[in-house]
Formats: C-alpha cells, structure tokens, sequence
C-alpha cells in the first residue's frame, strides 16, 4: 500500500478532530533525523515530532532500556506499586528540577494531564479557585489543559462550556509591539494589559496560579521578554499566587538548557509540567513541584493505570543519559546559531521572510506579505509544501510562522542539506513556481 491508500483507509474510521491535516505522508520508519515514509521516500524532519524526540528517532540506547525492560515486565499499574525505573528517575528528574528546596513529582501519560495536574495541586495547595494563562498558549486537548490554553479556535468551537475560573491575559508576542514603542515601553503596555483584570474584576487572592509558557511554541516560538516575565513573577509572589511554567514543549534540552526556564536567570518556578521528549516521545509526562505544594494533595487525586509505568520510566532514563553523554544541550546552542545565521541570510534575501526567533534548535521564522509586511499564512503553506516534495518536513504555527525543531541529534551534514532545501523552496517562492493553494495546518481553522 502507498500513502494515499492508506489514508483513504483510515479516513474511513479516524475522526476529523484527530488530526491537523498538513501532508499526505504515512511514516514507516526513523533513525536519528531522517524520516521514511510506507512508499521507501526519505526526509530530513525538521519537526522532532512537535519537539517530542529530541533525542531523535529510535536511538539505539533508548531501543535498547525499552526491549530490556519490556523483556521483565511491560506494565503494571504504579497507582498500586512500585517500579525500579520509576524511582531512579522520579529521584533524578526533581535534581534536574529548577527549583529552590525540597522537590517530588506526580507522574501523567501526557502533556495535557501533566497541565491537569498542575492545576489540581495549584488549586489544593493554596486553596483558590481561578487560573490565570496566555493568549496563544498550547497546554493540552483534556478539558483542563484546554481550559488554559488559546491557541485555536477549535479547541473550544462547539465543546463549551470550558472549566470555570479560567482567565487569559495577552502573551508578549513580538509582533505586538508597535512601531513607535520601544522596547521598555512595550514591555510596560502588555505588563499594564496583565494587571487590568487583576484590577477590575478578579482578585488576586483567589488565583491560585499563574501558567505560563515562557517561550511559546505552538503561540510562535516566541520567547517572552525577559524583564516583562520578571515582572510577572514579582507580582504572582507578592500576591500569594503560585507562578508555574509548561515546559512541554520547550523543555529537555531544546532551547540549549535543560528547561525553557533557564532561559530567564533567576526566575525559579513553583510548579512546571514536562512531557513529549521526557521519554522521546513515549506516553509519559510529569508535573514537578516544590514537596509542600505536591504533597498538598492524598491519593487517589492523581493516580492513572498507566502513568510512570516500567516501559516509559524506561526510556526516560535512557533518554536523559543520551542528552548528557552526547551533550546535546549544547550542541543544540551551537547548532542553533548556524540555523539563526542561515534564517537571517534567508531574511536579508527574501522580501516575503519577516522576523527570524532562535533559541537553541528551536526557531519561528515569520512568513509575511511583501507589500504590507502582514502575516502570510499562503506563502508559507506554499513554502512547506515544496520543502516536503523535496524531502524536507516542516510545518506552520500561526498560519505563517516556519516552525523549525529537529532533533537534537542532527548531523551538520543533514542540516546543510536542510537548508539547501528551504533555500531552493524559498526561491522557488521568488520565482512564482510553487502551485498550491489549499488551506493546510493551524491555518485552516
């Protein structure tokens, strides 16, 4: 069977809610940073999976911990019992943890309900009710998660009424600033934004916290100025409010560090969830907290059958080995400064390549009209779509942002014949002849 055979079979039974249309791509294999589809084509994929295999695709070390333990025991419940992987890392995991004193950790089998459970300690812990989160913020598709999130309007089109006591307040995006505003002035509005509804109609003293995504992913990979977060985290503290980041998606080495956090020196949260690359790309997820607010809670307030298992501890242990002794921290830094020295040629070349964000391997790179410097969601889509006809994945956020995450492992080989090819899509863009005009990706809300 080819790709679109099989995906003519699956629409039959797979639900339209279950996937962001972008490619008619079926996946048969991987290895490190290179992709094979069912019909033997090969790519370089420069999406790490939404950033859930940073250690890349099937390394041997992790295949290895996971055939190992699957050969003992696959599962049984830790809501019951204990398992030797998830002791050592449960131990080695709050070590890693940027945190001030004393630090535990409740286990999850994804992003979503690590964001769940942040929220339920948040809650049982200072006893208040309301959850202040972001406008552009991707923190899960449970009901929770997706209570704090704001990043699609499908994720709430026609499911309402969300949670209660769910506020939004506007992200520091940079393409918010104004013209005529300089940065401080910038930072003071959208500080200024925050407050007012803290000084109109929600109290601080019933927020139990504040969640964040320091440097938004599927928002844009954009990094929140680093005095406005500081800023924030002054006022969550003052007022009794715990002050919690989601390092899902930007979290295990990604940015160059360890924790998206890390990039904002002396900003040490409350409470944070981590998932997607924890166990490259196994279901396991973690909310980690300091021990008074984690211990706040009794069982069975977060327990799940699954959660913490002996597999996916497994592999987590496995993959935080492969991020040290390859130290791919950083070489995620200084491979990220060659992406961002070859984003801004593309920039300086192509009048259609707005505003260049790298942070490590982890970079948004705007697609904008030409003529009013607007967001472009059709160039862009025209832009990946040739990428990926020439053996390259790479997908929008927003509509219009190149959204660049490959694993951390990518070799400067594959990385140069990357950008090769997103250089060629980009001119082929220049040159009027890319021929696509379907509406694919976020964009297609």
């Amino acid at each position: 069977m080819n790709n679109k055979k099989i995906l003519n079979t699956e629409a039959q039974s797979l639900s339209n809610a279950s996937r962001i249309k972008y490619f008619d791509l079926v996946i048969e294999s991987g290895k490190g940073s290179t992709l094979t589809d069912i019909n033997g084509k090969k790519y370089i994929d420069l999406l790490a999976s939404a950033s859930a295999t940073n250690t890349g695709h099937s390394h041997p070390h992790v295949v290895e911990a996971i055939t190992h333990q699957a050969q003992k025991i696959v599962q049984y419940t830790p809501a019951y019992f204990a398992n030797e992987p998830a002791a050592k890392l449960s131990n080695r995991l709050t070590q890693l943890a940027p945190m001030d004193g004393p630090v535990k950790l409740a286990w999850g089998n994804s992003g979503s309900d690590a964001n769940d459970a942040l929220i339920k300690f948040a809650r049982g812990y200072t006893g208040r009710p309301n959850v202040v989160s972001f406008t552009g913020a991707y923190h899960g598709s449970t009901y929770g998660s997706m209570s704090a999130s704001a990043v699609s309007l499908n994720m709430s089109r026609k499911m309402g009424p969300l949670m209660d006591g769910f506020y939004k307040v506007p992200f520091p995006s940079p393409w918010y600033q104004r013209s005529y505003e300089t940065k401080d002035q910038f930072i003071e509005r959208m500080f200024d934004e925050f407050k007012l509804p803290f000084e109109t109609y929600l109290p601080a003293d019933e927020v139990a916290v504040i969640l964040v995504e320091p440097i938004q992913g599927d928002g844009g990979i954009a990094k929140a100025p680093t005095k406005y977060l500081e800023k924030v985290y002054q006022f969550a503290h003052k007022h009794g409010i715990l002050f919690a980041v989601d390092e899902v998606n930007q979290g295990m080495g990604r940015t160059g560090k360890w924790w998206s956090i890390q990039n904002f020196p002396g900003i040490k949260p409350d409470l944070m969830s981590v998932g997607k690359s924890l166990a490259s790309g196994m279901p396991l997820s973690a909310v980690i907290g300091k021990q008074k607010i984690m211990d706040s809670l009794s069982a069975p307030a977060n327990v799940y059958t699954t959660a913490g298992n002996p597999v996916t501890t497994a592999a987590s242990l496995a993959t935080l080995d492969v991020i040290e002794d390859e130290h791919l921290l950083q070489r995620s830094y200084d491979l990220g400064l060659k992406a961002k020295a070859f984003f801004d040629k593309m920039q300086q070349k192509y009048d259609f390549v707005g505003d260049v964000r790298m942070y490590g391997l982890d970079g948004g790179i705007d697609i904008i009209n030409p003529e009013n410097k607007k967001a472009d969601s059709d160039i862009a889509t025209k832009i990946i779509y040739r990428m990926f006809e020439l053996g390259v994945v790479m997908i929008t956020v927003r509509g219009n942002i190149l959204r660049f995450q490959p694993p951390l492992v990518i070799t400067n080989a594959e990385l140069k014949q990357a950008f090769d090819v997103i250089k060629q899509a980009m001119q082929d863009e220049a040159n009027g002849k890319i021929a696509f005009n379907a509406k694919i990706g976020w964009s297609a809300d």
